[in-house]
């Protein structure tokens, strides 16, 4: 993923992931001041990894039920921690125009130590779906590297047709 650097980004630098809270959510923490914060990544949905208002939703949107959804909530999960653990050094890129959530957490495109985009992983490996709720700059693309996912039956694909 590239990013030109006259568009309206802020791009945060020695932060490193504190927690990883489900499949697309984590906690960093800055490596000088120790300050922590909430990062939703941007243009995706993961399932859910506890039973919420979130996971009724989704048991009646995708008509599969909450404990099917919790245990592809939890593959997403374990991906996450797989590519990117707590103490992994990262870099947040937030849009200008798009900093926050509904839920006032800051949204974010989290950029590993070796450039990868945690968001574009994700996507790719089929373990989240683009989604128009969490909007992002690059939400076209996201949806066709979803597209992709779905039609290599990658991730949760494997199991599922949609989630």
């Amino acid at each position: 993923m590239q990013y030109n650097a006259k568009a309206p980004y802020v791009v945060e630098t020695h932060w490193q992931i504190d927690e990883v809270l489900d499949g697309d959510s984590i906690i960093i923490c800055n490596q000088f001041t120790r300050m922590k914060k909430e990062i939703r990544l941007y243009g995706l949905d993961a399932p859910e990894v506890k039973l919420n208002r979130k996971m009724i939703e989704d048991e009646e949107k995708s008509h599969l039920p909450a404990h099917y959804l919790l245990q592809l909530g939890l593959k997403s999960l374990y991906f996450v921690l797989s590519v990117a653990p707590p103490k992994t050094p990262v870099t947040i890129i937030t849009e200008q125009d798009n900093y926050y959530d509904y839920w006032n957490r800051q949204l974010g495109y989290v950029i590993l130590p070796g450039g990868e985009c945690l968001n574009d992983l994700l996507l790719i490996n089929g373990y989240a779906k683009a989604v128009q709720q969490y909007y992002c700059g690059r939400l076209a693309e996201f949806q066709k590297l979803n597209r992709q996912a779905q039609l290599n039956r990658v991730g949760l694909y494997r199991d599922v047709k949609v989630f």
